[in-house]
């Protein structure tokens, strides 16, 4: 479930009549429980309370219902008990079904409420459901409340009115929705001069059934388009409910007033809606949740469209707003350096060409705002107006809703900072009529041109269209003074990996590579942006900051996209190392980012942030940033036949070519009727990266040359090998069909070993904490779907398995989406490792066999099963520690600080080694030469 089903969910069971012994159970189905789990908690099986009443839910939740007046007591008891420290409970809840009262046991936080009113702090509550609890939601529930009432609507008037879902009115569907929440808005926070006076007017006037709600809304739309001294002479005629509405203006009731036939479930709807408090509503995140609203795709994920103010601030601090904070700073009092902080202030501009629902803009339009708040009350001028324009802060988006509701926040944004910082009255004293200019512009970004929508010189083309929510796209330049402004672009751009991109977006990549590279098309979708940002750099006074997946600075694509951001002269100002993109998402999704800045004009220092191993803030002042985002030259990470340090040469597993004919599950073997004798002859175990991480082998027919007419003596090994015969000579490739002369023998095929082998998966998941390699038995058949080191030490499994090796593969090989793919040439070859001593083989050694042990004492666990991040054994955990710091005290003398420090060490040792056999190499074809 996602927030917005279970705020409903639970706002149901708020209403309805309180039932005691139902309560736990109703309560935990509300938080997305399946029907089983409740099942078994009912009839006691799972149930471990030990509190009268009580129902305790492991790793969860202990609620007990009590009887009246006892609801702080029995909290107590809850607490207090044995079982809910066992059984790991977050949370404890008792209530009376007069009060409820919750506390978080982790953090102590409590809520403390009426019954009917829990469902105000469902945010409090949403790590139930596996989701991650966001402050803004915890403290203020209204903007996920009036995501679900919308969203009930929308669908409700595209079911009456399927017209309005077809591509020609889906505009007009969107176009209507932003004026509703307008009006909500503007009822609660007497712009309209009337509290409620939308609701009311349309609860009153329509019939309940809604035959007439579209009618009463055409009427009220119509008002607002028309000009209080213009009303006398309208045509038709206002009736008097609807002449009690303002002069709106700004586009957002010109044009068409037609509205969607209501039915009585949309009218109810509606005015559920209504009847929440949206003076309340934080234009922050709103508008990016109500984005799923209009996308039938994204609907299903209702509520999860939600970017925390905190990571968005990672972005735009240190990009500007640092700066801006340490100048007020050094200004003090004086009123010559605020009022040229003020002047500067005014002239920037804020760029975001992927805005969606305007995030980033509103963001940076408060903040701004704040700044320019404390320069007025330091000069004394707390009542002056603000000069810093909504036009200042410029966006793109795709698509047309998102990009309406991105004007509508900002508009909502400006009209509440005019509140706080200068009073209701003049806030309202200015706000209506609406400025009709548009800095929103709906379209494809890839392929406009950035320099006409945010000109460098500030000057533009006047609107021909008094029409803030439809201009078209050539007419969005606005006509304002902004000569030697900064600008400064920023954003959280599409994330579209190279093989997942539709026909129109790698048509978008082509536009802009094709000429540059010839391998443009390996680049992740969100290449274009930094690409488009650097160019447009080149010709403005401009720094870029963009949230990115992290694989656009790790493998192939750094060798690809940043020598051509380097040719345009941008270097990294400052990146944020990997974290997780917040959002609503439940069991804590969120993708893994980095966020990066480029410019021109990159100063002395640059910064490195990252978050370190205890969950605190780290920042590096540092002299330069290379594209892997770690401190240190610009250095590209080249693929290589042998290892640079002295470490075991690894080669990739046996490629069959076979059309399954030559493997075998081991359900399979006793069908093929073979003696002993031949089993052992020729059959072998065949481990590949699914048998390493599942623990599950397979076998294969394993046939050396001089054994090919024993082999063929049994007559299932002779069908199997003629199909593989078959198969091959069907082939389209011609190397494939050559191999059909050896129809016994593996395509790609390398020495079984004789002795125990280590072998790395090329494929596997990025989030557990350690690379899954396996050590197997002699005479295992490795598959090409995994990398072996043959009859190697045991100190390079001690290697493999470090938090060094992961942090090095995650950072120099490429991805398969987010999932590890290892290689040999780049990941292993390239691999930093400082002169092993004797000693130092012997204390890896030493850590590899413990880490063996540790897995051998949970058999028959799985790799899968034995590094789940979340389930991971203590005793593997601490191996695995105790490993790492063997490792890290070998590099450094100590363990690393965090993974930055990891990687910095890491690129410092690769380049050393690489000048080191730079120089060697002319030194040896000198030798050779002597030789001869």
């Amino acid at each position: 479930m996602n927030a917005v089903e279970i705020e409903a969910a639970i706002s149901d069971l708020a209403f309805q009549s309180f039932d005691a012994a139902e309560f736990p159970f109703a309560f935990l189905a509300a938080f997305g429980n399946k029907d089983t789990a409740l099942k078994r908690l009912r009839t006691g099986n799972n149930n471990v309370s030990d509190v009268p009443g009580g129902v305790l839910q492991r790793n969860n939740i202990h609620i007990a219902v009590c009887a009246e007046g006892s609801v702080s007591q029995t909290l107590k008891a809850l607490r207090v008990s044995p079982a809910t420290t066992k059984a790991k409970a977050k949370f404890i809840l008792a209530t009376d079904g007069l009060t409820l009262e919750a506390e978080e046991l982790i953090s102590g936080e409590t809520i403390a409420c009426a019954y009917p009113d829990f469902p105000n702090h469902f945010g409090f509550l949403l790590p139930l459901a596996g989701i991650s609890t966001i402050k803004e939601i915890k403290d203020n529930p209204i903007d996920v409340r009036a995501t679900g009432r919308l969203n009930k609507l929308y669908v409700e008037l595209l079911r009456e009115n399927p017209d309005w879902a077809k591509d020609e009115r889906r505009h007009d569907m969107n176009h209507f929705m932003a004026r509703l929440v307008f009006c909500f808005f503007a009822e609660d926070t007497d712009i309209f001069n009337d509290e409620g006076l939308f609701t009311r007017t349309v609860e009153q006037m329509s019939e309940r059934d809604g035959s007439n709600t579209h009618e009463v809304l055409e009427t009220i739309f119509r008002a607002m388009n028309i000009k209080t001294d213009e009303r006398v002479n309208a045509q038709p005629c206002l009736p008097v409910w609807a002449d009690r509405f303002p002069y709106v203006n700004g586009g957002l009731f010109s044009g068409s007033t037609e509205v969607p036939h209501f039915t009585r479930m949309a009218r109810t709807y509606l005015l559920h809606a209504g009847n929440l408090n949206w003076k309340q509503i934080n234009p922050d995140i709103f508008g990016s949740m109500i984005q799923a609203v209009a996308d039938d795709e994204e609907r299903g994920a209702l509520g999860m469209h939600y970017t925390s103010v905190p990571n968005i601030l990672k972005v735009l601090n240190p990009l500007f707003l640092d700066e801006l904070r340490a100048q007020l700073a050094e200004a003090g009092d004086n009123e010559r350096k605020l009022l040229n902080l003020r002047k500067r202030m005014a002239r920037i501009r804020v760029f975001d060409p992927a805005c969606g629902s305007g995030n980033f803009l509103v963001i940076a339009y408060k903040q701004m705002r704040e700044v320019e708040a404390e320069i007025n009350r330091r000069l004394g001028k707390t009542q002056l107006g603000s000069e810093i324009p909504l036009t200042n802060f410029r966006g793109i988006e795709l698509r047309d809703f998102p990009a309406e509701i991105a004007r509508l926040a900002l508009i909502i944004a400006e009209f509440q900072c005019d509140v706080l910082y200068r009073g209701q009255k003049d806030a309202l004293a200015e706000f209506l009529p609406l400025d009709a200019q548009n800095w929103i512009v709906c379209g494809n970004a890839l392929r406009l041109d950035w320099l006409s929508i945010c000109p460098p010189t500030g000057t533009g083309v006047k609107l021909l269209a008094d029409d803030l929510f439809g201009t078209p796209l050539d007419q969005t330049e606005i006509d304002f003074a902004n000569e030697g402004g900064e600008t400064y672009i920023c954003g959280n751009p599409p994330y579209v990996g190279s093989k997942k991109q539709a026909t129109e977006q790698k048509a978008d990549l082509e536009a802009i590579f094709a000429k540059r590279t010839k391998n443009w098309k390996s680049l992740d979708y969100v290449a274009g942006w930094f690409m488009k940002a650097a160019d447009y750099g080149t010709k403005t006074n401009s720094a870029a900051a963009f949230v990115s997946t992290n694989s656009i600075c790790q493998g192939q694509q750094v060798s690809i996209l940043w020598p051509l951001i380097a040719e345009t002269k941008h270097e990294i100002t400052f990146a944020h190392s990997s974290f997780k993109w917040a959002n609503l998402a439940s069991h804590n999704a969120g993708v893994t980012v980095v966020i990066v800045s480029i410019s021109v004009n990159t100063g002395k220092d640059r910064k490195i942030f990252s978050i370190s191993e205890d969950g605190s803030s780290v920042v590096k002042l540092v002299d330069n940033i290379n594209p892997y985002l770690v401190h240190g030259p610009n250095t590209l990470i080249e693929p290589r036949t042998t290892p640079i340090s002295q470490i075991p040469e690894m080669s990739r597993g046996n490629s069959p070519t076979d059309g399954g004919n030559l493997l075998l599950e081991q359900i399979e073997l006793p069908s093929l009727y073979l003696s002993d004798r031949q089993v052992s002859d020729f059959i072998r175990p065949f481990y590949g990266a699914d048998e390493v991480i599942s623990g599950v082998g397979r076998f294969c027919i394993w046939i050396d040359d001089e054994d090919i007419d024993r082999a063929l003596e049994a007559d299932t090994i002779r069908d199997r090998v003629q199909r593989v015969r078959d198969f091959r000579i069907n082939s389209t490739k011609s190397a494939t069909r050559d191999a059909a002369m050896r129809p016994h023998r593996f395509d790609e095929r390398k020495p079984v070993p004789k002795s125990r082998v280590l072998v790395v998966p090329i494929r596997s998941s990025e989030n557990r904490p350690y690379l899954p390699v396996g050590f197997l038995e002699p005479d295992t058949v490795i598959a090409n779907t995994a990398f072996a080191i043959v009859d190697g030490p045991l100190w390079a499994f001690a290697l493999i398995a470090s938090r060094l090796h992961i942090i090095w593969i995650g950072t120099v090989c490429a991805r398969l989406e987010l999932r590890f793919s290892y290689t040999n040439t780049v990941g292993w070859n390239t691999f930093p490792v400082p002169l092993l001593t004797e000693q130092n083989k012997a204390d890896l050694t030493a850590c590899a066999e413990a880490i063996l042990l540790a897995r051998e004492a949970h058999f028959p666990a799985t790799i899968a099963d034995l590094y789940d991040p979340d389930n991971m054994p203590e005793n593997l955990r601490h191996a695995h520690e105790r490993n790492d710091e063997v490792l890290e005290r070998i590099y450094i003398g100590r363990r690393f600080k965090n993974d930055t420090e990891r990687l910095e060490k890491l690129f410092e040792l690769y380049t050393k080694m690489t000048a080191a056999a730079a120089k060697a190499k002319p030194a040896a074809k000198a030798t050779r030469g002597k030789a001869n």
